[in-house]
């Protein structure tokens, strides 16, 4: 299992990359059983992530309280803890926006206390 401090980058082919103690990255083969996963049906699919409990339901009632992404941003720089940044990187593309997420319901509960 990786750590907090492994990083990864994957090339525009698909090649996923491992950074290595020097600093450069070097290629990493994948484990995925990728022809089993193409005969996958979609109900299969929809079962094995209804059963998966790392896997939050995404139903209408999900898709609610999400907000609208804001064109209303701010550029500004942030230091933050290393593994708060790798959590929300390990997420994938959009990191930033779901800090972002995570201060505005920070923010609405706050303001709900009073």
């Amino acid at each position: 299992m990786a750590s907090a401090d492994t990083v990864f980058t994957r090339l525009a082919d698909g090649t996923l990359l491992l950074r290595q103690a020097d600093g450069s990255y070097r290629p990493i083969a994948s484990e995925t059983d990728h022809d089993r996963i193409d005969r996958l049906t979609d109900d299969e699919i929809e079962r094995m992530a209804a059963s998966d409990p790392d896997h939050p339901a995404l139903d209408d009632a999900f898709w609610a309280s999400i907000d609208k992404i804001s064109d209303d941003k701010e550029s500004l720089s942030l230091e933050l803890d290393r593994d708060v940044v790798a959590f929300f990187r390990r997420q994938g593309q959009g990191f930033q926006n779901r800090i972002n997420e995570v201060l505005r319901d920070y923010i609405n509960l706050k303001q709900k206390a009073g």
